[in-house]
């Protein structure tokens, strides 16, 4: 119960006993936020990735599932639902926004999170996942227990920003959204990701 050091937030945070219908979240940035922050992967504190290209701001607070990873058995997931050349997992943590009626002020934080389902994107041609969930215990948001009853504009706001996130000018745009997928795929999803992160363990070993 207590340290004298800080935890990775990656390895060193427990995604939660009840995953996957209730994981542990780190945010890294929250939707006022004009610059991407991202976890230096070798520290574990907080880095500046990148500003936010042009009007883009991220439209719920957007962080990872510790203790995840996106490899093959993600990849292997995208695979057998779209005919997008997948080459492989992004290397990252699993990525997830959450969905919360109160202002978070900051990232550099954790909370628990209740997935309804997520977007299968794609970068480059690997598969990046992006799990959609809800704050556990918010009374406004905690009533949606999939994302297909979410409202149209929220969910046309994330595939908004997915698909223009990392758009410059004058170059092709890599990202693309290959399918949509409801709370059991999502659960389907970060069984993968703690699979992943488990066989790259063993391979560090």
């Amino acid at each position: 119960m207590f340290r004298t050091n800080k935890a990775h937030p990656w390895h060193g945070v427990p995604i939660g006993e009840n995953a996957p219908a209730e994981v542990t979240v780190f945010i890294e940035i929250v939707p006022r936020d004009t610059v991407k922050y991202e976890v230096d992967k070798e520290t574990g504190y907080l880095k500046i990735d990148r500003p936010q290209q042009y009007s883009n701001v991220v439209p719920a607070n957007y962080g990872f599932i510790p203790q995840t990873y996106c490899n093959d058995g993600v990849a292997d997931l995208a695979r057998g639902k779209t005919e997008i050349r997948i080459t492989g997992g992004d290397g990252d943590p699993l990525d997830i926004l959450v969905l919360s009626e109160h202002h978070i002020p900051r990232g550099d934080i954790i909370l628990k999170a209740r997935p309804i389902g997520g977007f299968c994107l794609i970068d480059d041609n690997e598969a990046d996942d992006k799990i959609i969930a809800v704050l556990k215990g918010d009374k406004v948001f905690e009533q949606y227990k999939e994302i297909s009853e979410l409202p149209k504009g929220i969910l046309e706001r994330f595939e908004h920003y997915f698909l223009t996130y990392k758009s410059l000018p004058d170059a092709p745009n890599i990202c693309e959204i290959a399918y949509s997928y409801g709370r059991e795929a999502s659960y389907e999803v970060i069984q993968a990701a703690i699979s992943d992160y488990s066989n790259l363990l063993d391979k560090l070993k």
